[in-house]
């Protein structure tokens, strides 16, 4: 299937599907500090605040299948650079429904995220991701991204 053959379109307040795919982004080794079921609930809570209220600079868009079927969602978010001041899209979050990789799904949300933010005249694309989630890191370097900024932290004793 080609990038073509997917609709990517807002989220609606019954795309909850979206919230069964949150345990893929703590399917990798964590920071000793980082639980598991405390990465669940906030990403959780976070995502089911903005479907059930919608938030500020804030769009969840989903991906459907030439079926109608709800194959994955990304979480685009309009924020401020730090240094210049201009406005960039941050990629809070972006999954795939296991039945699904492979067939073009990330990549596809993916360029809309690039499209969207060229259409809103961003300067940069940024995300966040955990060391240990090689198989991410590997797909967005390979789509262009590089190390910005590093992200350091030592639990307080």
């Amino acid at each position: 299937m080609s990038d073509t053959n997917f609709l990517i379109r807002l989220a609606e307040d019954d795309d909850d599907f979206i919230l069964g795919l949150v345990p893929r982004f703590v399917d990798f080794p964590l920071p000793p500090w980082r639980k598991r079921h405390e990465c669940i609930d906030g990403i959780r809570k976070d995502l089911l605040r903005h479907l059930e209220d919608g938030t500020a600079n804030d769009f969840l868009f989903v991906a459907e299948n030439e079926e109608g079927e709800v194959v994955g969602f990304i979480e685009l978010q309009k924020t401020q650079d730090f240094f210049t001041g201009r406005t960039n899209c941050h990629i809070n979050n972006i999954a795939v429904a296991p039945a699904h990789e492979g067939q073009g799904v990330g990549k596809a949300l993916m360029a809309h995220a690039e499209a969207w933010a060229r259409e809103h005249r961003c300067a940069l694309i940024t995300l966040a991701v955990f060391p240990g989630n090689e198989r991410a890191r590997a797909l967005y370097e390979a789509d262009g991204f590089a190390t910005d900024l590093l992200r350091l932290a030592k639990p307080v004793r």
